[in-house]
């Protein structure tokens, strides 16, 4: 029975997690002026993706629920908070 070794902890994996490391390095170092320049606009542009996808979670806006099983009724006891 042999383990399966995970591609990023093989000597190729090692190194181009390195490569990576060093382009990116370079990137932000060259390209800083450009990045950051732009960073306001993405920043725009990602909040109505980020809303789209945030809301996902919330079920459906406005549409009445089907299972009458999910609503509670009013307490009978006479006690209203």
């Amino acid at each position: 029975m042999s383990k399966s070794v995970s591609f990023w902890r093989t000597l190729p994996g090692l190194c181009a997690i390195l490569l990576l490391a060093a382009l990116l390095f370079f990137l932000v170092t060259e390209h800083s002026a450009h990045f950051y320049g732009a960073l306001p606009y993405v920043i725009l542009l990602l909040c109505p993706l980020l809303h789209i996808l945030m809301h996902k979670g919330h079920g459906a806006h406005g549409k009445q629920q089907t299972n009458p099983a999910e609503t509670k009724p009013p307490e009978a006891d006479g006690n209203h908070h």
